[in-house]
């Protein structure tokens, strides 16, 4: 028969397996700091020795890290979804642009429908939260505040559908965009009317996500990476434009 004996488990293990769920689940956040080991034993209800052997075994797997004078911290694990080399092919080539948002646009698209479905009571209160204070940035014209909750109101969708393969994925994809890899975020906040707009969408997001109507949430973040997709092609299209605006301006100052 395929029973074992039950084996007690060490409480360092224990705390291993804690600590990687919360990696795992996106509680704990790369680069986000522990809390001191004082504090952290007793919050697990551990011994301080216990927890240093965790936290050695932790390091060694290299999802923790720790900084000479300042603690414990999650380990920048994102970076290695790309090679650098790809990373500088996606900033050089403006197709990489569209695809990104086409990925985008298929990933959180079913994000937001599963979120709609499967998201807890709490998930949606963050969602509502982050949108608030969008909307609160926009009164103030606070374009980048505007464009920083922008990414948290997107994540936090990522983070409701409950699929940690998508969440680490679409992640690492956030922290490109944030390096300003595939467009400059911001630039779309500049204009008063493009704000506008965006706001109305992510309004129409979230209350599609409030109401649990999964295709209607699909369907509102699928048409808002579009708007997102339309800006930016006429954006290229006005830099195209000047260019070729400059080149006339040269050649009459010449003759």
């Amino acid at each position: 028969m395929p029973f074992k004996k039950v084996q007690t488990e060490k409480l360092s293990i224990a705390v291993v397996r804690q600590i990687e769920l919360l990696i795992l689940r996106g509680i704990l956040r790369p680069g986000e700091r522990l809390p001191a080991e004082r504090e952290l034993a007793e919050r697990l209800g551990v011994s301080r020795p216990s927890l240093r052997e965790a936290i050695s075994e932790l390091q060694e797997q290299g999802l923790l890290t720790a900084k000479a004078g300042s603690g414990i911290y999650v380990a920048e694990v994102l970076g290695s979804a790309f090679s650098p080399a790809l990373i500088r092919l996606f900033g050089s080539h403006d197709e990489a642009v569209f695809d990104y948002l086409s990925f985008r646009r298929d990933m959180e698209g079913l994000a937001a429908e599963r979120a709609a479905r499967l998201g807890s009571d709490s998930d949606l209160k963050v969602v509502q939260a982050i949108f608030d204070k969008m909307e609160a940035a926009h009164a103030r014209n606070a374009a980048e505040d505007e464009a920083h909750l922008d990414a948290q109101f997107h994540m936090a969708i990522i983070e409701a559908s409950h699929n940690v393969v998508m969440l680490h994925m679409m992640r690492s994809m956030f922290d490109l965009l944030r390096q300003g890899v595939f467009y400059n975020r911001q630039m779309m906040f500049q204009q008063r009317t493009t704000r506008e707009a965006i706001l109305d969408q992510h309004r129409a997001i979230n209350t599609a996500l409030q109401a649990r109507d999964p295709a209607a949430a699909r369907d509102a973040v699928e048409q808002h990476l579009s708007f997102v997709e339309r800006c930016m092609q006429d954006q290229q299209k006005a830099q195209r434009n000047e260019a070729i605006a400059q080149q006339r301006l040269q050649q009459a100052v010449r003759t």
